[in-house]
C-alpha cells in the first residue's frame, strides 16, 4: 500500500520533505505524531493526527503516540496569540494517562507483532537532561538565525505579546524529541499538522547535524470548515472523545449536521472506508441531497469508531425521537441523562410537582404552563389531534395530567403540532 498516495487522495498531506514517499515504500518504517497534554480527552481537532497512526500501521509501518510531558510544561506557541498557561507534573501525568487509555482504541499495541504501535513520553528523556547539557549538546547545532527565520516565530516577535525565551526553546525540545527517538526507536519519520512544519523541520535537521542521519516528514491541512470557521467546535465547546465531556448522541449530532460540501471532505479523511465507496456516497448524495445519506453514513462510522456500536444505536433512534410518531416507546426508555442531550435547545418550562400530585385537565395545564396563550387555544388544538404527551396523541380534552406521567420523576415531554416541543420539569 502507497501510504503517501492514499493519505493524497483523501486530502491530508499538505507539506511532504523530499524522499517521505520513497522512504515508506522501500520498507517498514517508524513514525510518530506527537499530542499535546492541555486535557485528559483529545477531541475531534486530534482525529486526523490519530488516523494518520492508523493509516500508518494499516500500511504496515509502526506508529509512535507521543505525548509531551516534557513539552507540555513548555506550551507550543506555533500561530499562537499569547503564551499558554504551563501545567504542573500531576496534571500533566493525569492527562496523559486519559489520553493513552483513548489513543489504546484506535491503534494495535499487540507487542508479538512487529509493527506495534508505542506509546512514549518525552518526559521520560529530558526528566534527567540538564540545562547546561541541552544547550552544550544540542543547542549549538541549530542557529538563532534558523530558529527564528520560522514563520511561526517570526509572527510573535513581531507582535505586540513577543515570546518568552521558554516559548523560542519549543522548536528545539520538540526536534530533539525527534532526535532522541531516531536514536533509540529507528524512528524516521515525523507527521503532524501543517502548523507544526516548522518544529518537525527542525527535527530532521537535528538528526542531519547531531546523529549525521536522515529523516522525514510530512504534514496534513489543518481542519477547516467551508466557510472558514474552526472545526470541532459545536455551542457547547469543544467536541471531545469522552464520553463524559461529549456525550455519543452530541457527538453523533455534530457530524450529522455537517453541510453537504463538509461532509463529502469529512467522509475521506475520518472514516477508513474504501474509495469506491466513498464515491458511490457522494454520487449518491449528489442525486438526492435531501436524503442526508453523507451525513448519516459519517455519523454512523465516526460514532462507531469512537464509541461503539450501542452508542451508534442510541444515537440514531434518539436523532428520531423529535421527528417520528413512534418513539413514545424510546422515549420511556432514556436515561435523564440522555433525555436531557436529546432535549438540549428543546424550551424548558417548570411546574410544582404539588400541582402534578393533585392532578390537572390537560387544557389547564397547556395554558397555565404558556405552552397555548389561552385555554381556548388549547383546547382547540387537543381536540384537532394536534398535541401530544410524551409521543402520544392526547385523544380528548378529559385526559387529566399527573404525576403518572413523569419521566425519569421529573419530566413530562409536550408537543405542539408537528415541530413544537416542550420539556416541562416539575419541581
Amino acid at each position: 500500500m502507497n501510504l503517501i498516495e492514499e493519505l493524497r487522495w483523501r486530502g491530508m498531506v499538505q507539506d511532504i520533505m523530499p524522499g517521505t514517499e520513497e522512504q515508506l515504500l522501500k520498507e517498514m518504517t517508524t513514525a510518530y505524531v506527537g499530542f499535546d497534554p492541555t486535557a485528559d480527552s483529545l477531541h475531534v481537532g486530534s482525529l486526523v493526527p490519530i488516523l494518520l497512526l492508523v493509516h500508518l500501521q494499516r500500511a504496515g509501518h509502526k506508529p509512535l503516540a507521543l505525548v509531551g510531558g516534557a513539552t507540555g510544561m513548555v506550551g507550543d506557541p506555533s500561530f499562537k496569540a499569547a503564551e499558554r498557561k504551563m501545567l504542573d507534573l500531576d496534571t500533566l501525568k493525569h492527562n496523559q494517562a486519559g489520553i493513552k487509555a483513548q489513543l489504546e482504541k484506535f491503534l494495535d499495541f499487540d507487542p508479538a507483532k512487529p509493527n506495534a504501535a508505542e506509546m512514549v513520553n518525552n518526559y521520560d528523556w529530558f526528566q534527567n537532561i540538564t540545562f547546561l547539557d541541552f544547550i552544550r549538546d544540542t543547542g549549538k547545532h541549530i542557529t538563532v538565525n534558523y530558529m527564528m527565520a520560522k514563520d511561526s516565530v517570526r509572527r510573535r516577535i513581531e507582535g505586540d505579546s513577543g515570546m518568552s525565551f521558554t516559548e523560542f526553546t519549543y522548536q528545539l525540545i520538540q526536534g530533539y524529541d525527534f532526535y532522541h527517538l531516531y536514536t533509540h526507536k529507528n524512528c524516521k519519520l515525523q507527521m503532524g499538522g501543517s502548523d507544526q512544519w516548522g518544529n518537525i523541520v527542525t527535527g530532521t535537521e537535528l538528526v542531519r547535524r547531531k546523529a549525521d542521519g536522515e529523516a522525514f516528514a510530512f504534514t496534513c491541512p489543518l481542519m477547516k470548515k467551508a466557510d472558514g470557521t474552526k472545526f470541532g467546535k459545536s455551542e457547547n465547546g469543544n467536541v471531545w472523545l469522552d464520553p463524559k465531556l461529549t456525550s455519543p448522541y452530541q457527538f453523533y449530532q455534530f457530524w450529522l449536521n455537517a453541510t453537504d460540501v463538509d461532509a463529502a471532505n469529512y467522509i475521506k479523511i475520518f472514516t477508513l472506508l474504501e474509495h469506491a465507496e466513498i464515491d458511490a456516497l457522494i454520487e449518491a448524495h449528489q442525486h438526492a441531497p435531501e436524503q442526508r445519506q453523507l451525513q448519516k453514513r459519517l455519523a454512523k462510522e465516526l460514532t462507531i469508531f469512537i464509541h461503539s456500536e450501542k452508542d451508534y444505536e442510541f444515537a440514531l433512534k434518539a436523532s428520531e425521537l423529535l421527528f417520528r410518531n413512534d418513539t413514545a416507546d424510546v422515549l420511556q426508555t432514556l436515561t435523564e441523562d440522555q433525555l436531557m442531550d436529546v432535549m438540549d435547545g428543546v424550551p424548558q418550562v417548570e411546574v410544582s410537582l404539588a400541582d402534578l400530585q393533585a392532578g390537572k385537565d390537560i387544557v389547564t395545564f397547556l395554558a397555565e404552563t404558556a405552552i397555548f396563550p389561552s385555554k381556548t387555544e388549547a383546547r382547540k388544538m387537543v381536540q384537532g389531534g394536534g398535541v401530544s404527551i410524551n409521543k402520544l396523541k392526547v385523544e380528548g380534552i378529559e385526559k387529566s395530567i399527573d404525576t403518572s406521567l413523569l419521566l425519569r420523576d421529573k419530566y413530562i415531554l409536550v408537543q405542539k403540532g408537528k415541530r413544537n416541543y416542550y420539556l416541562v420539569i416539575a419541581r
